[in-house]
């Protein structure tokens, strides 16, 4: 699962760079649901990373209540974020990830908000 992880964990990575949010999501979706069945340790981060995802959807989207509604994704994005360790498995890649969403323009507006 691990060169699974890492691959989708790219892909996801290029996806957000070229804001295609709802893409990353779908992707890291697959891999949760089946980090998910096998009781991964890896799940509640995966998750978070979806959630960061969704959020730049919102937003993107530009919807009547899309501030509100990416200010409370990325609350659960920062709340699975805390299972990221120097231990797991792909650390570097999430790591790499993490990073990328936080320099994010989206990241810096969600982020003034709080």
């Amino acid at each position: 699962m691990t060169d699974t992880i890492a691959h989708a964990l790219e892909e996801f990575a290029q996806l957000i760079d070229t804001q295609r949010y709802f893409e990353a999501h779908e992707i890291l979706e697959a891999v949760w649901i089946e980090a998910k069945k096998r009781n991964h340790p890896q799940t509640l981060l995966l998750k978070g990373l979806i959630n960061a995802a969704v959020a730049f959807e919102h937003l993107k989207r530009n919807r009547s209540n899309a501030l509100a509604s990416s200010r409370i994704t990325i609350q659960a994005y920062l709340r699975y974020k805390e299972h990221l360790c120097l231990e797991s498995d792909n650390y570097l890649d999430y790591k790499k990830v993490c990073d990328r969403i936080e320099q994010h323009p989206y990241w810096h507006t969600l982020v003034l908000i709080f």
